[in-house]
């Protein structure tokens, strides 16, 4: 249930686990909140999460680069970074097509 503004918070998730799961509000945050400490502690330790037929989250590493800074147009050396990588599973991509 998306919010007058056409998206979907964590309240509004935490509330709609409630109503489907069966739980008080409170004990749904709380289960929401455990779920998203643990893709994060996983994540962050370099593991892949895969949750089948939602989608995978992916630590992927990013190359220095050289870019230009915008203010000067000066040469700068952007460092070498990790990143969280989002790819759908094939569920919630045939659940977005229809």
């Amino acid at each position: 249930m998306p919010n007058k503004e056409g998206y979907m918070r964590k309240p509004e998730l935490a509330s709609a686990i409630a109503e489907r799961a069966d739980l008080s509000k409170d004990k749904a945050s709380q289960v929401l909140n455990v779920i998203l400490d643990e893709i994060t502690g996983s994540v962050s330790k370099g593991q892949d999460v895969s949750l089948i037929g939602f989608g995978s989250f992916t630590v992927r590493e990013r190359a220095a680069r050289t870019g230009k800074n915008p203010q000067t147009g000066q040469p700068l050396t952007i460092p070498a970074s990790k990143t969280v990588a989002f790819k759908p599973g094939k569920a919630l991509k045939d659940a977005v097509a229809k």
